[in-house]
């Protein structure tokens, strides 16, 4: 079977109810991302929700990326 569609693979074969639960949705520095928790200090981009093609090219925060969760705030590793 072929689907042609625009939707994101995600929405049409959800991941495990595990998996979704430990993403959350956070804002770094203006650009909003889905991340997933490694720890409790740490978090990984999975997906940059921003429309800004400027954002797509920051290294800072790529898929896989790692970001530091402190109390001052989020910053990159």
């Amino acid at each position: 079977m072929i689907l042609y569609t625009m939707m994101p693979n995600e929405l049409i074969f959800p991941y495990e109810a595990e998996v979704i639960n430990k993403q959350q949705l956070i804002t770094f520095q203006g650009i909003p991302l889905l991340v997933d928790a490694t720890d409790q200090q740490n978090v990984q981009v999975v997906r940059i929700l921003s429309s800004n093609p400027q954002h797509f090219m920051d290294e800072r925060i790529c898929p896989g990326a790692k970001i530091s969760v402190s109390q001052e705030g989020l910053s990159a590793l």
